[in-house]
């Protein structure tokens, strides 16, 4: 018997029809014969709570936890699965999607229903920051900034790449201050200053902003970007290069990859927490921040081969 399908439904996140969305996963388990548990989210506050009740029945069924909403919903389903031991599913319903379609999960919901119903699992890498996981990316400094302005573009014009692309446009616009940060990697500690710290754990993306360390992830790394300090105009074309999917040749960029990393800022009085964001949603971390792969993976639901898509965004 096939196990049961827990499925931690958004209907706040991401831009497609939620009603749609929720017709096409009961008529699929229907058709198939699949016992189904969905779990709407009524406020996005008890996310959490919800995926780790999900996580809790599924471990107790043998059952399949699955996340349908955007990128912070899928991120939020994946910290309570990861270690548990339950087989872990994406229904995506966001803009970019860069996790799924990574793992070659369509966005079409009926689909992406098909490939949870008739796949395995596939042990994927999951980057964690202070034990927080991070699917996509993790940043500090102008980055979190620039999530925050978008998320305030996206409630006022909607969801699109190019409401996206405004957003941040505006906020270079209006300037930035630099970081002073120690970073420690490899043994060796380097003082630096920045606007923003990066790191991935997607190579779809990285290839798209044409980064060369898209390879490490595929080798069990992360990868971590930082700018130099420059001034808005300077911003303003590092912008546009990454759009062009050539912001690795710019030598404003230092990347490098690695497998651990901690980040302390430089400061007479330092902060004892700084404002993190992982795959788009901000939050607060004690310091110091290490970055890290996590030892264990998530048993991701997948088709065995992904099609990646190397299309620019």
């Amino acid at each position: 018997m096939k196990p049961p399908l827990f499925i931690v439904f958004n209907l706040g996140s991401g831009h497609g029809d939620a009603s749609a969305a929720r017709a096409a996963i009961e008529q699929a388990c229907s058709d198939a014969g699949r016992e189904l548990h969905l779990m709407e989210v009524p406020d996005p506050r008890r996310l959490a709570q919800l995926a780790r009740q999900a996580v809790h029945r599924a471990q107790q069924v043998g059952g399949v936890v699955v996340a349908a909403g955007g990128d912070g919903t899928i991120n939020a389903v994946a910290q309570a699965t990861l270690g548990s031991g339950c087989a872990f599913g994406v229904l995506p319903q966001g803009t970019f999607n860069y996790f799924s379609r990574t793992h070659g999960i369509p966005a079409d919901t009926a689909q992406a229903m098909q490939v949870l119903l008739q796949h395995d699992t596939v042990p994927v890498q999951v980057g964690l920051v202070n034990q927080k996981v991070f699917l996509v990316n993790a940043s500090l400094g102008l980055y979190p900034k620039l999530l925050e302005d978008r998320e305030a573009w996206k409630r006022q014009f909607g969801r699109s790449r190019l409401v996206a692309f405004g957003a941040g446009l505006m906020t270079l616009l209006s300037g930035h201050t630099n970081l002073r940060l120690e970073i420690e990697v490899h043994s060796q500690a380097n003082e630096v200053r920045t606007p923003t710290l990066f790191v991935g754990n997607n190579a779809l993306q990285l290839e798209q902003l044409g980064l060369p360390e898209a390879q490490a992830v595929d080798a069990g790394e992360l990868a971590a970007l930082r700018l130099r300090p420059v001034g808005r105009g300077a911003m303003l074309w590092l912008l546009l290069r990454g759009a062009l999917g050539r912001l690795g040749e710019a030598d404003q960029v230092v990347n490098f990859s690695f497998k651990r990393l901690t980040v302390r800022p430089v400061r007479a009085f330092a902060a004892r927490r700084m404002k993190v964001a992982t795959d788009g949603e901000i939050s607060w971390l004690a310091l110091p921040l290490v970055f890290c792969v996590s030892p264990e993976r998530l048993l991701l639901i997948r088709p065995p081969a992904p099609a990646v898509e190397r299309a620019s965004p």
